[in-house]
């Protein structure tokens, strides 16, 4: 049973790190399609997301499946348990990546709103952090995992800064109001998938340690 088992753990592992490139693609394709006011690519993002849905299911399926033959234990009952997690927090990355996509057809279509908002530096970080993430899980890295964890506050402040310029933007300019709160809407999503980069990396320290970071005070 235990080659069953190692057989199986290995064709999750596949899996998984097929999912993460994947995602990481769609990321990359989506924040391009938005910052060159590309409608084609935009719209074969919200395509491709469907296969996302579908390798994330496959993926749940095998882990599924491996508890209930196996009924695996210690770190490999962790590696499983930590699989499941994080191939829901992919998932919803490439659902926030169609999102992004979709804002930026909505957005580019609309007269420029007049703010002093620049997202490069905010998408790079975003890119940045997730593809650290995937790294760490890759690589089995908790250092990079906990730099991940760090850099996650950083997208939060920025999150933040951003909400009230769009906001001070609104009451100056109301007639770019659909625009403006598009723009909210897409900062707000780059601030959820950078939370879901970091939870990817909590799980690859708890299946390394055994150490539950998640809503630890700083998580460092």
């Amino acid at each position: 049973m235990a080659k069953h088992l190692e057989k199986e753990l290995e064709r999750i592992k596949k899996l998984i790190y097929a999912l993460s490139a994947r995602v990481d693609q769609q990321l990359e394709l989506a924040v391009k399609s938005f910052q060159e006011s590309d409608a084609e690519l935009a719209l074969r993002v919200m395509a491709q997301d469907k296969g996302v849905d579908e390798l994330e299911v496959e993926v749940e399926e095998e882990c599924l499946k491996a508890l209930a033959l196996y009924q695996p234990v210690a770190i490999d009952l962790r590696f499983i348990t930590s699989i499941m997690r994080m191939n829901s927090d992919l998932e919803r990355i490439g659902d926030l990546a169609a999102d992004i996509a979709k804002n930026g057809i909505s957005i580019n279509k609309a007269p420029k709103p007049k703010v002093p908002l620049d997202l490069h530096q905010m998408t790079y970080l975003v890119k940045t952090i997730v593809r650290k993430s995937l790294d760490a899980l890759v690589n089995i890295d908790t250092y990079l995992a906990r730099e991940v964890i760090h850099d996650d506050e950083e997208i939060n402040d920025m999150k933040a800064e951003m909400k009230a310029e769009i906001v001070e933007a609104l009451k100056r300019d109301p007639e770019h109001a659909e625009s403006l709160i598009t723009l909210l809407a897409i900062t707000n999503r780059l601030e959820r998938i950078g939370d879901h980069a970091s939870n990817i990396a909590e799980d690859v320290i708890y299946m390394v340690e055994a150490d539950i970071v998640r809503h630890q005070a700083g998580s460092e």
